[in-house]
């Protein structure tokens, strides 16, 4: 007779998934590159104010500044939002919660600090890619970590030998973290009414990103090592170059 494997709880994986610091499932799961451990970010990111040690192993994570050695670990907090039904929808609604109870409704003062700490221009709502004008994505990336860029043109020749793009008027806009390359020149075609079929390079440092770097891994691996502390990022476009 043929058996049956026994059916996995997710009881089986909490090893796995659950913080060392808090017990509780990873949430936004960040791992030190030096040791791989892998705890909470706000965890990992509160027991770095008083120590240089990674909380498990007691390795030193770094001399002066453990935050330059966490990484998000993206593919297993999808796997985690798998296995644990509901946690995603619970832990949206308590961010939700949370910046509507410290925003207080007198003077209306908590989104704008927010924004500033953040490095984000006033106004507009939390959309996908927003330049102020109120017609960003505002609901489907309102739950995401924001980040603000500024988009400044190359003044390089085009594909005809003319230089055929311009400056946005609006030059500084607030984004998910999460959004992409590929989205960021489908957003510049639109501003600066570009044909389809017109290409464009998007550039961090001289370095031509590719089209599905999502901003918060340019930001991590382009613009914060090569020694950028300053806010927002600068992303720089030109129209695409034929070295054919």
């Amino acid at each position: 007779m043929a058996t049956t494997g026994r059916k996995h709880l997710v009881k089986d994986f909490n090893h796995f998934i659950t913080c060392y610091l808090c017990r509780g499932y990873l949430i936004k799961p960040t791992t030190v590159t030096e040791c791989l451990h892998t705890f909470c970010k706000s965890c990992i990111v509160q027991h770095f104010e008083d120590s240089n040690d990674c909380p498990k192993c007691g390795i030193q994570v770094h001399e002066t500044n453990p935050l330059e050695m966490l990484r998000l670990d993206n593919t297993l907090e999808e796997i985690i939002f798998k296995l644990v039904p509901g946690l995603r929808e619970k832990e949206e609604q308590q961010e939700v919660d949370f910046w509507r109870k410290n925003q207080p409704k007198e003077n209306g003062q908590a989104e704008p600090l927010r924004r500033q700490r953040l490095g984000l221009p006033d106004g507009g709502g939390d959309g996908g890619c927003d330049d102020g004008d109120g017609r960003g994505d505002d609901d489907y990336h309102r739950s995401d970590p924001q980040i603000a860029i500024c988009l400044d043109c190359l003044r390089n020749t085009g594909q005809s030998g003319e230089t055929t793009v311009t400056d946005l008027m609006k030059r500084f806009i607030r984004c998910s973290s999460r959004v992409t390359v590929g989205t960021i020149k489908k957003f510049l075609s639109l501003k600066l009414k570009l044909p389809s079929s017109y290409e464009l390079d998007v550039l961090c440092n001289g370095e031509i990103m590719g089209r599905d770097h999502t901003l918060e891994f340019i930001y991590m691996t382009r613009w914060r090592l090569h020694g950028e502390n300053t806010y927002p990022m600068v992303l720089e476009y030109r129209p695409r170059i034929d070295f054919g």
